[in-house]
């Protein structure tokens, strides 16, 4: 095999070489022969071997290969597959020399990896149905997904050379569809680095904010944690454990959402990292000494009974068994703790990958589950992709309630499940017969939220049949998707009988039935498709009479088809003319489409930003940071388009919102007035002021030429004596 690596680079040899020591740490098999040969493989199926570089194939396939080892915990078979996968642009992929030269699962895995590269062809669908092709790979192999999510990860670290679009668009599907299934997955250190990469393209400034602050407290913060755990190592110590404490920080993303959520500085989040206690134990005694330890911290410290979470004795759906509490540490400050075994750190850690390690472990039978209602709704997709992402994404991160059956069976559902998502896990026939419940002994509607413990018991009636209102409270994609199902098919039948009905009719006034008096029809009464109209006819919503009085009137049947709503939209929208002052250029692809700027976020001059072509409104611009951004790009890429400033017009002024807090002194208001109005000579549209009764709030907007003016005012605001903050709200709510 020497002679076989004397012609490849210097630097694909020594990046090799980290990846088998990474892979000889997880004591698998010591042959790696078959490894191999895929990686020459790879090497020799590059025509050029180009110097050290951040898109270089070889070395990012390795650098995958390194997370799908290190921080997700595959194995020999799913490297040789990542890299015989990256071998398809010089051959067209024979799956059954694959199989001839590495065996059967590498064949399967190498194909499933396949079908995602050739669905990466975003103008040809949308992410949604992308990402929706892309989980029925799973059905066949999870190494697929997992593949998938070190390759994307990997992609992440390494796009500092890619145009800003491009960054805003990996940057923002990740955050919307990868790091979500990463969580799922019990991927934590996957997904939480997927958000803070996201989060550092998609909002660079508030990003940076977080770390440096970070990096500016981490001297105390370390400080504290010594503190904080030496009263426990020694008690640990003295009862004889063998363990390790960790003090871990929040990531970035989770800081910011903490933010956000609760409104508050950097300085007010207070639970900025976590301890974590890891017993190294026996499986039999893993319950046991994880409650003794909880017993000792409890007993140092006072816990917040309300904030204790019990993941052991019912572990989550991914598999993750932990115990938490959160206790009053030195000075009175909030720490979360975190209690469990090397055996469920590693699950925790990797996920999916480290459940199969502990196959027959506790956490086996919620993961399990879950994989095969995920292959349930494989099995029968949804026409429209975007409600199945919609569906598939409330059960990625909705926490979990726990609720028993008659028998005394423990089932999981997500927070806010009703009863009727409880008869639709039951049976598919229960959840369409279901009339009620009876919760704890007392009869409840199906609307009822269950909640933690309830033992539920499901009520039937044969004449019961889904309703279209029942999708309003259903949050389980599986009562979502048989609901659907049903309607459906009733939809289908109402179609029958109303086609057959206005045949009849047809036949008796003897005119001819065709396409084009239909399409008359549709143009008629504003209806999307004929099985709208088929099923108006047969409820009696539409007057037969008055169809046959508008056949007579209108001989003359038009001969185009009538558009559908979102085409007829768009055509609608594409007519309007430009406005006479322009300040932006948008791609040149969807040119004499009319823009107007976004008020969810109030763009102005300087802002990052984005177009979105709207249904009915032409296009949208947003900030890239906008709240919404991250779901539009994610879930409409196809919809979205490059936009940038080009020019100030006469009129080039933009609303923004200010949110301003300080001391509550008689003359703040006047320093603001006098800053605005007289330093920067800007114009004040309005003001409102927030209640607090120890200090003062108020939202201001205000009209600013650019992004430069508006951090110059910013700056001289929070300057005034007595103001605390100056922040730039999205809008007014």
């Amino acid at each position: 095999m020497a002679d076989d690596f004397s012609t490849i680079p210097e630097h694909y040899h020594l990046a090799y070489k980290k990846l088998l020591a990474s892979l000889k740490k997880k004591k698998t098999e010591n042959s790696t022969d078959l490894l191999d040969r895929a990686f020459l493989l790879l090497v020799n199926s590059k025509k050029e071997h180009q110097p050290k570089s951040a898109n270089d194939t070889v070395l990012n396939v390795i650098n995958a290969s390194l997370i799908a080892i290190n921080d997700i915990g595959l194995g020999r078979t799913s490297l040789i597959s990542l890299m015989v996968s990256h071998t398809f642009d010089l051959f067209a992929p024979d799956y059954d020399a694959i199989k001839k030269q590495f065996g059967s699962d590498v064949a399967i895995i190498t194909e499933g990896l396949a079908n995602v590269a050739n669905i990466e062809e975003r103008a040809k669908s949308s992410q949604a149905e992308n990402f929706r092709r892309l989980l029925l790979n799973l059905a066949k192999d999870v190494r697929v997904i997992l593949i998938v999510l070190a390759e994307q990860l990997e992609l992440m670290r390494t796009m500092k050379h890619l145009l800003p679009e491009e960054q805003i668009r990996i940057a923002s599907e990740a955050a919307y569809l990868y790091a979500p299934l990463a969580h799922r997955l019990g991927l934590y250190l996957v997904k939480s680095e997927m958000e803070d990469l996201s989060l550092k393209y998609t909002n660079r400034k508030t990003y940076d904010m977080i770390a440096r602050k970070l990096s500016e407290t981490m001297k105390a913060r370390n400080s504290f944690i010594e503190e904080f755990i030496l009263p426990i190592k020694t008690e640990l110590t003295n009862q004889g454990f063998d363990f390790e404490i960790k003090g871990r920080p929040k990531s970035i993303h989770s800081i910011w959402n903490k933010m956000r959520k609760k409104q508050v500085e950097f300085e007010d989040v207070y639970d900025l990292f976590a301890i974590r206690i890891i017993l190294r134990t026996e499986l039999k005694n893993e319950k046991s000494d994880c409650w003794q330890v909880y017993s000792t911290v409890t007993d140092i410290y006072q816990p917040n009974p309300l904030r204790m979470r019990d993941w052991i004795s019912v572990p989550k759906s991914n598999g993750y068994e932990s115990l938490h509490t959160t206790v009053v540490g030195p000075g009175g400050r909030w720490v979360e703790v975190q209690i469990r075994t090397e055996r469920m750190n590693e699950i925790a850690e990797k996920g999916v990958a480290a459940h199969w390690k502990y196959k027959g472990g506790e956490g086996e039978k919620g993961l399990d589950g879950w994989l095969g209602k995920i292959r349930e709704i494989l099995e029968n997709p949804e026409p429209d992709a975007t409600d199945f992402i919609d569906d598939f994404k409330l059960s990625l991160y909705s926490k979990e309630i726990f609720v028993f059956t008659p028998k005394g069976d423990l089932r999981k559902f997500p927070t806010n499940a009703s009863v009727l998502d409880f008869a639709y896990d039951v049976h598919t026939q229960v959840g369409y017969t279901c009339t009620g419940a009876k919760v704890n002994g007392k009869i409840v509607p199906i609307r009822h939220i269950m909640q933690n413990g309830d033992k539920v018991e499901i009520l039937t009636s044969k004449n019961q049949k889904p309703k279209l209102d029942w999708l309003n409270f259903v949050v389980t994609s599986r009562a979502q998707k048989k609901i659907r199902q049903a309607l459906s098919e009733e939809k289908v039948r109402e179609a029958e009988n109303g086609k057959e009905i206005i045949k009849r009719r047809f036949k008796n006034w003897k005119i001819e039935y065709n396409d084009e008096i239909i399409r008359g029809l549709l143009k008629e009464y504003k209806l999307p498709n004929a099985q709208e109209l088929y099923c108006l006819i047969s409820a009696n919503k539409i007057d037969l009479s008055d169809v046959k009085n508008f056949i007579l009137r209108d001989e003359k049947i038009p001969e185009e088809p009538v558009l559908a709503p979102d085409t007829a939209e768009e055509q609608k929208t594409q007519q309007k003319p430009l406005r006479a002052v322009d300040y932006l250029i948008i791609d040149e692809k969807v040119a004499n489409v009319d823009y107007k700027l976004a008020k969810c976020c109030s763009p102005i001059m300087g802002d990052n930003i984005f177009g979105f072509v709207t249904i009915s409104d032409g296009i949208k611009i947003h900030r890239t940071n906008c709240p919404n951004a991250v779901q539009l790009i994610g879930k409409y890429g196809y919809r979205v388009v490059s936009a940038k400033w080009t020019r100030k017009g006469p009129e080039s002024v933009f609303p923004v919102n200010l949110r301003i807090t300080g001391n509550d002194q008689a003359t703040i208001l006047n320093s603001i007035s006098e800053v605005i109005s007289k330093d920067f000579g800007v114009n004040l549209r309005s003001m409102k002021l927030e209640p607090n009764d120890d200090a003062f709030g108020a939202v201001l907007t205000i009209v600013v030429r650019d992004l430069d003016h508006l951090g110059s005012l910013t700056r001289k605001l929070s300057s005034v004596k007595g103001i605390f903050s100056v922040h730039r709200l999205d809008s007014k709510t």
